[in-house]
């Protein structure tokens, strides 16, 4: 059975939403804070950190770790500090195009499988006062720069090119894939 590194609700769904049978165990890997502006390089690093950390547990199990950032500019949007953080955060996407990256790594021993996958997704322009809501509605606060698009922060958005699912916390057909090449699923 396949186990997941992640505590996030939103990657669990995904992996049920393909019917993949799973089983959660959070990584403890100590996540590092971004120092280069290279985001792909960036997530796969923490990907495989999470992935490793748990598969040391679990010797002949496949586990899979991901991580997912905001980029925008090239310089990663982590997970906003406060709410101050998060207007900051919001503010600077607003009317803009940026990138989500996501690291995926699929680990059991010696053998890895890897992939970063990069979806760019378009805001609109965004009042004040629906930066304001937003935040105090609390949503903001767990996730990637400062925002979740399969929630309410759903109409901020004008356009996404490529994975919708990256963008989420895991792009599915990639690790679709991954999963076939590790023959973990037909």
């Amino acid at each position: 059975m396949l186990i997941l590194a992640s505590a996030s609700p939103r990657r669990r769904e995904l992996l049920s939403q393909i019917g993949v049978a799973y089983m959660v165990n959070p990584s403890t890997y100590e996540e590092g804070a971004p120092k280069k502006k290279d985001p792909a390089k960036f997530v796969l690093a923490q990907a495989l950190g999470k992935a490793n950390d748990v598969a040391a547990k679990y010797p002949g199990q496949w586990v899979l770790g991901a991580d997912t950032v905001v980029a925008l500019d090239g310089e990663i949007l982590g997970k906003p500090k406060h709410e101050k953080d998060a207007m900051r955060m919001l503010q600077e996407l607003s009317g803009r195009k940026h990138s989500v990256f996501t690291g995926v790594a699929l680990v059991r021993g010696k053998k890895t499988y890897t992939k970063v996958v990069e979806t760019k997704v378009w805001f609109r322009k965004l009042k004040d006062s629906e930066i304001k809501d937003y935040v105090h509605s609390g949503e903001p606060m767990d996730k990637a720069g400062a925002y979740g698009i399969q929630g309410k922060a759903a109409v901020f958005v004008e356009k996404v090119n490529g994975s919708y699912t990256n963008v989420v916390g895991l792009p599915l057909s990639q690790v679709y894939t991954l999963l076939q090449k590790a023959k973990i699923i037909g």
